[in-house]
């Protein structure tokens, strides 16, 4: 993906790449694309000249959305691009009639393949008009610009708390964090996206301070049992969903399922909102297997590798990369939905003060760092340690609107790493959730059936709560 290395030294206002976002530009490869892919679903039709200038505005003055990589003496760094143009960035589609799921579907899943011109900076939005009446919001970010939380903010300040065309802009955190950095602002930023996405910006801060409130000694004894107990993880069982990997790449997502009734069948059946979710998305690995003629044995778990963020809240809208992985055992082979949930919950549970996070942020800067046999020995090792990325965002709990007209839906896809060819995105906005499948199209084709079986797991657990 790098441009070739330049000799001329680097320019004053050029800035090296830290060790982690180096570290995820290394990991592009042409069966796995470093993308992280956001869509925003628009009520009716856009103005297309108010979206220019609000994309150039908000975000064309942000440095790293302006900058493009360069190699110098073997070492990258972000330098501002001459030639940039918004229009090399900013592009309208409409969709074939007539302009439903599958169309768009076939659209996402042609962009998901396609890299990034690695000579200009790496993203791209999309404004697709034509679907069922309305219009997407498109957006391809390269995972070394930022990670999903910094990603998030961004294309939360392209939105406004109102309708209003005379107040575009006006109180809007997101973007008053992006522009900001003194500490009053950001005080004030903080407290209006905390009112805007409690649930989110409550679980960012708590996994960051946890990990702050460790003691040095405490912090590395802790590290010190992540890192073994990560080395001794055996690879994740072979099975369809694990294979030689392709450049094709396939979308779906789900229908929006109500945040409240997800919650009360976890109350129910005695877990949380997550352990509800990461109980339907295991089973409806387990069911696909069987629908494909493939095993499922009651032992059988596969691994799910999970974000976490280590950003502290001072710095929640910067850009790069700030945030380390935990392994989770999905219990597929278990059919029965309660006992799933319990076996998950426990689990998840396990996990939530484990240290595995910074042990693989770490690793992440050592790969950084160290040279490319190094950094592909790591990806070989622990990407053959699970066989799905998952990650939960919860997002705003009030409709939000892009260039005078209302947010309807948020949901994106995450990149998969190494030999991992299956993720699962979950994102909640304005009382509802969404998740978004991304597969590799040469072992699961079909990413819909996966998430037509979800929903069947999430009906079943409701039957189980009592309606």
């Amino acid at each position: 993906m790098a441009p070739s290395d330049q000799t001329a030294p680097a320019p004053a206002t050029a800035r090296p790449l830290t060790a982690v976002d180096h570290a995820w530009l290394r990991m592009d490869r042409p069966t796995n694309l470093m993308m992280i892919n956001g869509v925003l679903g628009i009520s009716g039709t856009l103005d297309r000249a108010r979206v220019r200038a609000i994309v150039e505005e908000r975000i064309g003055g942000l440095p790293r959305f302006r900058q493009k990589i360069v190699y110098r003496g073997g070492k990258p760094y972000w330098e501002d691009d001459p030639a940039f143009a918004l229009d090399n960035h900013l592009s309208w589609m409409r969709l074939p009639d007539p302009g439903g799921d599958a169309e768009l579907q076939d659209l996402i899943s042609r962009l998901t393949s396609e890299p990034l011109d690695p000579g200009r900076p790496l993203w791209n939005f999309h404004v697709v008009e034509n679907y069922q009446g309305d219009t997407i919001f498109y957006a391809r970010v390269h995972h070394c610009i930022g990670d999903g939380v910094g990603l998030m903010f961004v294309l939360l300040s392209l939105t406004d708390l109102t309708s209003d065309p005379q107040g575009a802009g006006v109180g809007n955190p997101f973007t008053a964090m992006l522009r900001e950095r003194s500490p009053a602002v950001l005080e004030e930023a903080c407290g209006v996206a905390e009112q805007v996405m409690p649930e989110g910006m409550r679980l960012l801060i708590a996994s960051s301070e946890a990990f702050r409130r460790l003691g040095g000694w405490l912090k590395a004894l802790a590290a010190t049992a992540a890192l073994g107990r990560l080395i001794a993880l055996l690879p994740d069982p072979r099975t369809l969903f694990r294979g030689r990997l392709h450049t094709a790449k396939r979308v779906a997502w789900t229908r929006a399922i109500p945040v409240e009734e997800v919650k009360t069948i976890g109350k129910a059946l005695g877990g949380t909102i997550n352990d509800v979710l990461l109980t339907a998305v295991s089973g409806a690995m387990g069911r696909y297997l069987e629908k494909r003629g493939a095993p499922r044995r009651r032992g059988l778990n596969f691994r799910a590798a999970m974000p976490v963020n280590l950003r502290a809240i001072d710095k929640m809208a910067d850009m790069g990369n700030e945030f380390g992985l935990v392994f989770l055992a999905l219990p597929a082979g278990i059919a029965e939905p309660r006992e799933r949930l319990q076996v998950v919950r426990k689990r998840a549970f396990a996990l939530r003060k484990s240290a595995e996070p910074l042990v693989v942020y770490w690793l992440l800067t050592l790969m950084g760092l160290g040279p490319l046999w190094l950094h592909r020995l790591i990806v070989a090792i622990f990407g053959a340690k699970a066989t799905a990325v998952m990650t939960n965002m919860p997002g705003p709990k009030q409709p939000l609107f892009l260039a005078g007209r209302p947010i309807q839906d948020v949901f994106f896809w995450v990149p998969q790493t190494g030999a991992v060819g299956l993720g699962f995105a979950i994102c909640s906005y304005n009382g509802h959730i969404r998740v978004g499948v991304g597969t590799d199209a040469g072992l699961v084709p079909d990413p819909e059936t996966i998430v037509d079986l979800f929903h069947a797991e999430i009906e079943e657990m409701r039957r189980l709560a009592g309606g």
